[in-house]
């Protein structure tokens, strides 16, 4: 029977998808000005979301960290496959927002003489920061479902 390996997600994909976030943010921030509205504003409900986002992801990872890697517990099946799916897309997923809010953060520099710009652009990066905080805990989970070599002579 022939086995067929699953990677783990590489740091050149995760890159690719912060640069679109990145260009999409900028982005986003122009195409709101010149269609003759005004830019959205980013209140602090967008970074505390993403960080609570990021917190779960984190405690998921962390727990299966624990069962797998330091108790050497065997996971079901479909809960391994679960929370791998789910770590991968959380890396791909904070990637795009930590690059998009980063991106929205630049397209926010040297406007000093809006009133908004300097608390926008703050609320932009902590989001930034929270988005990376969930691609870095969804790389975590993706780790830690992975198995030792000399265990897959027990499945």
């Amino acid at each position: 029977m022939s086995r067929t390996r699953l990677h783990p997600v590489s740091g050149g994909a995760l890159t690719i998808w912060a640069v679109i976030g990145l260009v999409a943010g900028w982005l986003f921030h122009r195409v709101g000005e010149w269609t003759g509205g005004t830019a959205p504003v980013i209140s602090w409900f967008q970074p505390l979301v993403v960080a609570l986002v990021a917190a779960i992801m984190a405690g998921t990872a962390f727990i299966t960290w624990r069962q797998v890697q330091v108790q050497h517990e065997r996971l079901d099946s479909s809960r391994a496959v679960n929370r791998l799916v789910l770590g991968r897309a959380c890396a791909f997923v904070g990637a795009l927002l930590a690059g998009g809010y980063f991106g929205y953060a630049v397209s926010w520099l040297g406007l000093d003489g809006d009133p908004l710009a300097h608390q926008v652009l703050w609320r932009a990066v902590l989001a930034a920061v929270a988005g990376a905080a969930v691609c870095g805990s969804g790389v975590w989970l993706e780790r830690a479902c992975r198995i030792r070599e000399d265990d897959e002579s027990h499945e």
